[in-house]
């Protein structure tokens, strides 16, 4: 399972409604197989429910979500790559995102 995490660490609250997409390396490039926004709790649990060994991405749609404020921010996008080894397992990647600065981890 993958499922995401976005908080507004400027504010000091979730991240609603930020668009989301889920993609799968595939070649040279990458197939999208997952896709929503986040919930009034900044969480997206409903990405990917089983996973298979690859590497994925998850593409933020930060732009929108600060254009949707009123906030002026200077990155667009988002994308986090990681790697998945374990068939089975829980994959968490929260987003700590701010108008001019962003960090993530792997959670659980």
């Amino acid at each position: 399972m993958i499922t995401t995490h976005v908080l507004d660490t400027a504010l000091g609250r979730p991240a609603q409604a930020v668009p989301i997409t889920l993609e799968l390396a595939e070649g040279a490039g990458w197939k999208p197989i997952g896709q929503g926004q986040t919930d009034e709790d900044g969480r997206l649990r409903t990405l990917c429910p089983t996973v298979a060994p690859g590497r994925y991405r998850l593409r933020f749609d930060t732009g929108r979500y600060f254009e949707n404020a009123g906030t002026e921010a200077f990155y667009p996008v988002v994308e986090v790559q990681f790697v998945v080894r374990q068939t089975g397992a829980h994959y968490h990647v929260p987003l700590l995102l701010s108008p001019f600065g962003y960090s993530t981890y792997r959670g659980s």
